[in-house]
């Protein structure tokens, strides 16, 4: 079976964010009442799997061990069959 998962990696609390404050900044700048802004990336992976618990375990050790940083990022997925 295929499924997808979509990932989501961000920064830690309390990790400064340069990005975020930079996009912060512009959107002030254009009058948006902005207090602030956190930048995430989000991965969007087709994968190959016997099951929805295989393909799981796949997606979190994919996040554990390449995607996300685990000393100052966390990270969330979801999952579902692809048709």
């Amino acid at each position: 079976m295929m499924y997808q998962a979509e990932v989501e990696i961000r920064l830690k609390p309390g990790h400064s964010d340069p990005e975020g404050e930079t996009v912060a900044e512009a959107l002030k700048d254009l009058e948006y009442p902005v207090e602030t802004v956190r930048v995430s990336k989000v991965y969007r992976i087709v994968l190959d799997g016997d099951s929805e618990e295989e393909a799981e375990k796949r997606v979190d050790e994919m996040c554990r061990r390449l995607l996300a940083n685990p000393t100052k990022d966390d990270y969330s997925f979801t999952i579902e069959e692809v048709r």
